[in-house]
């Protein structure tokens, strides 16, 4: 860019650059908070920086006499050795929010449109709900106007203790879906706490402030590995269970088997008065289950850093849970499958046996020419003889 003589279409990029495309002091400026004008420098030149380009000075001066809002631009009286006497632009300022969209143009009006054609529907719901909408304006954005009609039909019905312990998507609306409700909690959250003085965030959310349920979440597959426990879910070999199920119902078998990976646990076997819980990887919490404090625990992860790192975790939670094929026997068995671990995990304070501190230490020194074997890179042979002798036998647990 010229070090001098800014032309209408630098100043113009300048604004839309530091005001229009700057989503912060975009809101400021909405909002009234970062006060007008906006100034921008247009650079006079020096004497000698006119000599350079007499050409662009004398087009640096016909474009800015010709900007349509002549008000904005301040104008002093320079002279010049080569030129003489002249009025140069120095400075141009805008003073408010409609004038710097004019002055962005097409785009920036279009879309200042929308943004009207969005609010005023809310608005008239209640006016009050200028500032929440100004801050919430890039949410309120991207919806549709459909959407929005949709927003303003939801915002009447819903009310405190609405849900009456259903699920959220089964809240009872009239001509409005669900989903929409669940896809746009974050703006109907702050609206509605506008609507209703900061109850919603007061009561911890949405659902709370419906006296909804809480949606599962922490979804975590459960496969049993014997007939008894098959026969206690009527004949079905796998399921999805949510965190808060699993930590609320005990499972069916005395032998509770933790795998770190969805894959891994597809390729388990059957074993005597065992279930098995996967793919729940770093998610150990619904570990801290009270009934599990009377189960046999066994945890298979993989042979890396982090897998250790969340066996430890385990322990925290359940401190006799035992590690299965996270050892440096399996390791060595199979080093020629490893690989290296790029962001190895920091050694855990508490949860991990003597042993498997080494074990860690090792892994992450590279000392045994690998940082990381995957669990589902084991041989499936030594993988079902492993834990045949787990469930068949009652291991004396080591206190880590």
């Amino acid at each position: 860019m010229r070090a001098w003589g800014r032309l209408p279409e630098d100043a113009i990029d300048e604004l839309r650059r530091l005001e229009w495309d700057h989503s912060s002091r975009l809101r400021e400026r909405l909002l009234g908070t970062r006060p007008f004008p906006v100034t921008c420098a247009l650079k006079p030149p020096t004497g000698n920086q006119l000599l350079e380009d007499l050409a662009h000075f004398h087009g640096y001066i016909a474009a800015w006499r010709k900007w349509p809002w002549p008000h904005q631009v301040t104008w002093v009286k320079k002279q010049f050795r080569q030129v003489g006497e002249c009025d140069v632009p120095i400075r141009l300022e805008i003073n408010s929010t409609q004038a710097l969209i004019a002055v962005l143009g097409a785009t920036a009006i279009e879309r200042s449109q929308g943004w009207a054609e969005r609010m005023e529907p809310l608005l008239s719901l209640d006016r009050t709900l200028f500032t929440t909408l100004i801050k919430q304006l890039w949410e309120l954005e991207r919806l549709s106007m459909a959407d929005i009609h949709l927003l303003v039909s939801v915002l009447p019905q819903l009310h405190r203790g609405l849900g009456q312990q259903r699920y959220l998507r089964a809240l009872p609306l009239q001509g409005v879906d669900t989903k929409f409700v669940e896809l746009n909690q974050t703006l109907i959250i702050a609206l509605l706490d506008a609507m209703h003085g900061q109850e919603i965030s007061a009561h911890g959310g949405l659902e709370a402030w419906l006296d909804c349920r809480a949606t599962p979440s922490n979804w975590l597959h459960v496969k049993p590995l014997c007939t008894e426990a098959k026969e206690y879910f009527a004949g079905i070999d796998l399921l999805r269970l949510p965190f808060e199920h699993l930590v609320t119902y005990p499972l069916p078998a005395r032998n509770v088997l933790v795998v770190e990976n969805l894959q891994a646990g597809y390729e388990l076997p059957e074993l005597p008065n065992t279930v098995a819980v996967f793919g729940g990887g770093a998610n150990t919490a619904w570990l801290q289950a009270e009934w599990l404090k009377d189960r046999r625990v066994g945890y298979w992860g993989d042979l890396d850093t982090w897998g250790l790192r969340f066996l430890a975790d385990a322990r925290q939670r359940q401190p006799h849970v035992e590690a299965l094929m996270m050892d440096q026997e399996t390791l060595l068995a199979h080093v020629d499958r490893g690989v290296c671990e790029e962001r190895p995990a920091e050694l855990p304070e508490q949860g991990l046996t003597f042993v498997e501190r080494v074990l860690f230490d090792g892994l992450r020194s590279n000392s045994f020419g690998v940082g990381r074997l995957e669990q589902e890179r084991l041989s499936q042979d030594y993988v079902e003889q492993r834990l045949a002798n787990w469930a068949f036998t009652d291991a004396t647990v080591v206190s880590p």
